[in-house]
């Protein structure tokens, strides 16, 4: 039986609905859009974010995700090629051996339940991209943030920026600002 304290695929699962929601409701008025990611427009970042998903996906069941680009190109109903890579992911975090599965990620190799929780971090981050190019960000979850960015803080270091930490230089912000400009700015995008 799973222990259900350190299990990260509650949040993980917030993060993906979080995403999916956010994928779906984006139009075709806004793929041209630019994004807090400054090499992403809203249309890279909707590619980046499918190849993300088949990512986790392929490391979760023992692959290497760097055999997929950065980012996926060529759909053209991104909502269901999502939609499609859920349900694949879906099936690989039910199964309780994947929290000690050894994945290989962009960045190193972690197990099953470190990979997920990284990716969770990259999730949230990601879906306040998406939602603050698309004048969205009220329907984010800031109780998820809340959670997500003390897992960020740990670990992508504040020092050492760039080369195999692709973050910019964390951006201050006041100590009450919301979860996620706090979320955004430790990742070095500016809220």
């Amino acid at each position: 039986m799973t222990n259900v304290v350190n299990d990260p695929r509650p949040l993980f699962v917030r993060a993906l609905d979080q995403t999916q929601q956010l994928v779906t409701a984006t139009g075709p008025d806004s793929l041209d859009l630019p994004t807090p990611c400054d090499e992403y427009d809203v249309r890279t970042l909707l590619g980046h974010l499918l190849t993300v998903i088949a990512r986790i996906d392929l490391a979760l069941r023992g692959g290497d995700p760097l055999t997929i680009p950065v980012v996926t190109t060529g759909v053209d109903d991104v909502p269901a090629a999502w939609k499609e890579r859920r349900v694949s992911l879906d099936d690989t975090v039910t199964d309780d051996a994947v929290l000690g599965q050894t994945c290989k990620l962009p960045w190193g190799t972690l197990p099953g339940a470190a990979a997920i929780a990284a990716y969770t971090g990259e999730l949230t981050t990601h879906s306040w991209d998406l939602a603050k190019a698309t004048g969205r960000l009220d329907q984010l979850d800031d109780a998820l943030a809340t959670q997500v960015l003390p897992m960020v803080r740990k670990a992508v270091p504040a020092e050492q920026r760039g080369g195999h930490v692709p973050f910019g230089p964390v951006v201050q912000v006041p100590a009450d600002a919301s979860p996620y400009d706090q979320l955004a700015a430790w990742q070095g995008r500016q809220p």
